[in-house]
C-alpha cells in the first residue's frame, strides 16, 4: 500500500493547551509508515500523517499544525535521529533512554569481551537511575582511563592506511557524550512531567500494528481508516 502524505491530517480534539509531545515514525513496511506526536500524559494521539519517509520536514508540519490550532508544545520527546532534534530547537528535548542504551548495545554488542567496553555498558545501564551530574561524572572518569586505548590505531600492510583499532568502542562513547545534553532533560523540567522514554508511542505502534496485522486482508482504503480509527483513540475489535 503506498501512503500519501497529505491525505490524513486530524484536527485535534482537544482544548488549546500546552503539550508534551513524544513524536517518532513507525512503517508497515518500505515507504508505507506513520508519524505520530502523542501526549504521553494524556495518552492521546494529537497528530499524526501517512508518510513514505522519515524526514524533518514531516515533524516540522506536525509542529506547525498543532502551533496554528493554538496549541504549545512545551517538550519533546525523541528517539534521537539525527536531524529531527533542529525541528524543536528552543524547546526542552528528551532523548529517549532506552534508544540510548540500544544505541549503546548495537555498537558493544549485549555480552562486549573488552573490559573497556564492559565498563561503558555497565555505566549506560545506570542511565534511567542517576542524575545527570552522576552519569557525566562516571562517563567523564570513564573516558579519561581509556583515552589512550581509544586513540589505538590499525595500519593496513597493503594499503599503509590506519583507522582506529576500536571504532565501535568510539562510537558507543561518541554517541553517549553528543546525546548527553539530551538525556536528563526531564530531570530540568519536573513540572513539565516529561517521559525519560519513547514508551508511551512505542507501545501504540505494537498495539497499531497488531490490529492492522489482523485485518490486512481489507482494501487499502478501509486499513487506512481503521488506523485513523485507532489513532484516535476509539475501539476497533480483533
Amino acid at each position: 500500500m503506498k501512503l500519501d502524505e497529505n491525505k490524513v491530517e486530524p484536527v485535534v480534539k482537544l482544548s488549546p493547551k500546552g503539550l508534551v509531545v513524544v513524536a517518532d515514525t513507525t512503517f508497515f513496511s518500505h515507504a508505507n509508515g506513520l508519524i505520530v506526536f502523542r501526549e504521553p500524559n494524556l495518552k492521546k494521539n494529537v497528530w499524526w500523517s501517512l508518510v513514505e519517509y522519515e524526514r524533518a520536514e514531516s515533524y516540522l508540519r506536525g509542529k506547525s499544525h498543532l502551533e496554528q490550532n493554538g496549541f504549545k508544545i512545551t517538550a519533546v520527546i525523541l528517539d534521537g535521529r539525527p536531524g529531527i532534534r533542529a525541528v524543536f530547537s528552543g524547546l526542552p528535548v528528551q532523548m529517549c533512554q532506552f534508544h540510548q542504551k540500544q544505541i549503546v548495545k548495537r555498537y558493544l554488542t549485549a555480552k562486549p569481551k573488552l573490559e573497556a567496553s564492559q565498563e561503558l555498558k555497565a555505566i549506560t545501564a545506570k542511565l534511567s537511575s542517576i542524575d545527570e551530574e552522576k552519569f557525566s561524572a562516571e562517563l567523564r572518569c570513564w573516558y579519561d582511563k581509556w583515552n589512550n586505548f581509544l586513540k589505538q590505531k590499525t595500519t593496513d600492510q597493503n594499503t599503509g592506511r590506519w583507522c582506529y583499532t576500536h571504532k565501535r568502542l568510539r562510537s558507543a562513547y561518541r554517541s553517549l557524550n553528543t546525546n548527553l545534553p539530551y538525556l536528563f532533560t526531564y530531570q530540568k523540567f519536573p513540572e513539565l512531567h516529561i517521559p525519560n522514554t519513547t514508551n508511551s508511542l512505542d507501545g501504540f505502534f505494537n498495539r497499531l500494528k497488531s490490529l492492522v496485522h489482523v485485518h490486512r486482508g481489507m482494501n487499502t482504503q478501509r486499513r487506512k481508516r481503521i488506523i485513523v480509527e485507532i489513532l484516535k483513540g476509539r475501539k476497533f475489535p480483533n
